[in-house]
């Protein structure tokens, strides 16, 4: 095996999305392939035991076992030992905040304990809500409201098989609960009233829920792992796992959600001696990771917006910008995020909202100073101040002094509520605002260093009569609703803004923003610099298990943006072939992403993604789910049929038309020297800037995969390990070329990993005499020379305009560089462009030995 140093920081990780559908031994099987490839880690989804089916692994249910379904811990052993036997390393996913609700529930044994027992359980301090009183914790499974489903028959107490032992349970239907002991021969009702939980009607949760959960995810329970015991026992699998050598590194999933993001990491740090980590942090276009982060940097959102925003050219915007407006007429896109910021405080997260309204009321009493602010003011302002936080959380904690920073963050939404309130209401903001930042509520001194730096209080919806003293409930105000910003971001931008403001659906995507099309060289390159001198062991990527499109999805759509006129043209030929087909209920919000998605998902031809149209299946799958997600016709909760129907009828009818075929292949082919510079240009830059590169699951090919499940569809491994072995060869086709980029571009990390990721590793742009070329170089600070050139043709389009390069150069280091990707020699000076890339639009250039 090899040492532990050889494996502490990746070159590159190679994310695997593990299910009973991929265990393990498919991923033993695939190690060869990985290591010729190029890699130096294998990534894997979460490994604990999770709910049953689960297809994701963030679900949770047993943090004392390995997934049974994917093989187990001897099936972890075996991925682990010929991994490293094959020189590669494996990182693990870990899922700290909540822990899966599942049916039946007691596959969940410490949630099981925790609501058959209360607050004498052993796992009482585990979750976050309340086991002080009966009927406490909510569990909203009914169908209808309890009377009708008592008077029905459909709750019974029965004698269940519950893990290897006979209990008797409350069931209903699927659904299994726990039966606190002394009450098992009670009257059903009686025996209900007796519990440490309450079943409800469904639809109560989103006024009543009282445990915290994963966004607005009932099924996934917030853990609070800030207490040191729930933390030990929640990770201590893995750390054995990590000490034993088995584990080299971890990516920590949705850290703001946690009470303490930075005491968490330390934590993390301490156990392991310093492990190689990345968080699920996603940034602001204008955010920063906060200081005291002990991590290597984040899992690359913000790698993937300048990246890709090199490849999309503004100055077509005012075409798409016209075709929105025509077809759509919805708005510009802060209208329509501030619309969905204030649908989900008052809905779907409105118990959050009301948890910290009661806690603001608590301190107001315990003060004679606060006694006149109202619970309608501190709601509004707590749920305004929510809905103009321009980030996914600010860093506040209690028991540590707020950096000025993170208090700007909050002090700068403030002023953007300003303007909406009176005067009393504005009294009652910056009660609230100091309440936030942990300052004292009069104004006076006690900042959030004098604050206890964990609350214990737990979750309800309203404050029992005997509280917690002033200082403890400032700092569980002060926690909840840092934790509470993140989900109102999430479920407003990425689930709800981003599935209806259509304009060019490219950048809607996880740590990009709408507003934002196109990415100057500068701009990339003071990126770069930045993250090299602070963060140069971060990590970058393209696509995730949680993008919204692949890649190469968002590489066609940046082609089309490049032909903004042509599409214009397109899509006009694409409305008039349908046009019988449809109906006045398909709005044209969703009719855009109709056909962008359609377009993105065409044949392509030299792949094997693009052999064929997206199928029937996953295109109405993915529209289902885009629809829902947008809420403004139909929801998950209550589905309009008709209008679903309409839209996916209008889609069959694309599927099926002739004329749309002509017009998307006729378009597919004008534009597919833009595509296969997009294509190829950001993934050969993702792979070598700074940064440890992850490629997803099949990604070194074209993959024209939808948000998931699509994205979580099986891979052809045997196809790309054939494929891979003829890789010396011409490449004539587009995956047999985007397979030649990413391996000699992750075989080059392999050989210099210290010139590409780490604190040694220097960066530098490379001079052209065109802005169609970006360039720059990666090498050592010891060293004299660089050790790589990237090259990469962007804006294709504007190039084909002016007739090629022409007499346009680059200007190389002195040395001689040999281009890996297609062989040829150079010196260093000027360089003509039109040379170096005449048969592929990037070059990958390493100093002659």
């Amino acid at each position: 095996m090899q040492q532990r140093s050889d494996l502490a920081l990746p070159a590159s990780t190679y994310r695997l999305q593990l299910n009973e559908g991929f265990t393990f031994d498919d991923a033993v099987a695939q190690v060869p392939y990985l290591a010729e490839l190029g890699v130096s880690h294998i990534f894997c989804s979460p490994i604990l035991q999770a709910a049953p089916g689960s297809m994701h692994g963030y679900d949770v249910v047993d943090h004392t076992r390995i997934s049974e379904e994917c093989g187990g811990e001897e099936g972890f052993r075996r991925l682990a030992e010929v991994a490293h036997a094959h020189g590669l390393g494996i990182i693990v996913d870990v899922v700290p905040n909540h822990m899966a609700v599942p049916t039946p529930l007691w596959r969940n044994h410490a949630l099981w304990e925790a609501l058959r027992d209360g607050a004498e359980s052993r796992y009482a301090n585990w979750f976050d809500m309340d086991l002080t009183s009966t009927r406490a914790v909510l569990m909203p499974v009914l169908g209808s409201r309890i009377g009708d489903e008592l008077a029905a028959g459909n709750i019974r107490v029965e004698e269940r098989d519950i893990d290897g032992r006979t209990e008797r349970v409350v069931t209903y239907f699927d659904h299994v609960f726990p039966i606190r002991p002394g009450t098992e021969d009670l009257p059903l009702d009686q025996l209900l009233e007796r519990q440490w939980y309450r079943l409800a009607y469904w639809k109560v949760a989103n006024e009543e829920l009282n445990y915290r959960r994963f966004f607005d995810v009932d099924t996934l329970a917030a853990v609070r792992v800030e207490d040191d015991e729930v933390f030990d026992a929640t990770h201590k699998l893995l750390i054995q796992l990590f000490d034993e050598g088995l584990i080299d590194g971890f990516r920590i999933d949705h850290p703001d959600g946690l009470a303490t993001p930075r005491g968490y990491l330390q934590r993390l740090q301490r156990a392991t001696g310093g492990a190689w980590v990345v968080v699920e942090k996603i940034l602001e276009p204008h955010e920063q990771l906060p200081d005291g982060s002990r991590c290597a940097g984040t899992t690359g959102y913000d790698a993937l917006l300048r990246v890709e925003g090199l490849f999309h050219d503004p100055n077509q915007l005012p075409t798409l910008n016209e075709i929105w407006d025509r077809i759509a007429d919805e708005g510009w896109f802060g209208q329509v995020l501030h619309a969905a910021k204030e649908e989900v405080v008052r809905s779907m997260l409105f118990t959050e909202v009301n948890r910290l309204t009661s806690i603001a009321v608590a301190i107001c009493a315990a003060d004679i100073r606060l006694f006149d602010h109202t619970r309608r003011e501190l709601g509004r302002t707590i749920a305004a101040l929510l809905v103009q936080m321009d980030r996914y959380r600010a860093y506040v904690e209690p028991g540590i002094a707020t950096p000025d920073a993170e208090r700007q963050v909050i002090l700068d939404a403030a002023d953007r509520v300003r303007p909406e309130l009176d005067e009393d209401e504005s009294s009652t903001l910056a009660l609230i605002v100091r309440l936030a930042l942990g300052d004292s509520p009069t104004g006076g001194g006690g900042g959030a260093e004098t604050l206890p730096s964990v609350t214990r209080h737990p979750v309800t919806t309203e404050l029992p009569d005997t509280v917690m003293d002033e200082a403890a409930l400032r700092a569980e105000f002060m926690i909840r609703f840092a934790q509470t910003c993140g989900p109102v971001m999430a479920k407003s931008k990425e689930d709800t803004a981003f599935y209806r403001w259509n304009r060019f659906v490219a950048v809607n995507e996880v740590g990009s923003e709408p507003t934002i099309v196109g990415i100057s060289q500068d701009a990339f390159h003071d990126f770069c610099r930045q993250i090299s001198a602070t963060w140069p062991s971060t990590m970058t990527t393209l696509s995730t298990h949680d993008t919204k499109r692949s890649e190469d999805v968002r590489a066609r759509l940046s082609a089309m943006l490049e032909h903004a006129r042509d599409w214009e043209s397109c899509l006009g030929e694409l409305r008039a072939a349908t046009e019988e087909a449809r109906s006045p209920l398909v709005d044209g919000a969703t009719e855009l992403l109709l056909w962008q998605t359609l377009l993105a998902t065409w044949r392509l031809p030299g792949t094997l993604a693009g052999a064929e149209p997206i199928s029937h299946e996953r295109l109405a799958g993915y529209l289902t789910k885009a629809m829902r997600e947008a809420k403004n016709h139909t929801t998950w909760t209550a589905p309009d049929a008709a209008y679903e129907e309409a839209v996916i009828a209008l889609a069959d009818a694309a599927l099926a038309d002739e004329r749309v075929a002509a017009a998307l292949d006729s378009f597919v082919e004008l534009t597919y020297e833009s595509l296969r510079a997009g294509v190829l240009g950001s993934k050969l830059i993702q792979l070598t800037m700074p940064g440890v590169p992850d490629v997803y699951q099949g990604t070194e090919l074209i993959d024209l995969s939808l948000v998931d499940p699509d994205n979580r569809r099986p891979v052809d491994y045997a196809h790309r390990a054939d494929l891979l072995r003829s890789a010396d060869a011409a490449p004539a086709s587009l995956d047999a070329q985007k397979l030649l980029v990413v391996s000699r571009a992750l075989r080059l990390r392999a050989e210099h990993p210290y010139a590409f990721r780490g604190e040694a590793a220097t960066y530098s742009p490379v001079a052209t005499t065109t802005g169609q070329a970006v360039a720059f170089a990666r090498g050592t600070a010891e060293a004299d020379s660089p050790v790589a050139i990237t090259v990469a043709t962007r804006l294709g389009s504007q190039l084909a305009e002016r007739g090629g390069w022409g007499e346009h150069q680059i200007i190389l280091p002195e040395g001689t560089w040999v281009d890996v990707l297609s062989g040829r020699e150079f010196r260093g000076g000027a360089v003509e462009l039109a040379e170096m890339l005449a048969d592929l639009p990037v070059a990958l250039l390493r100093a002659a030995s």
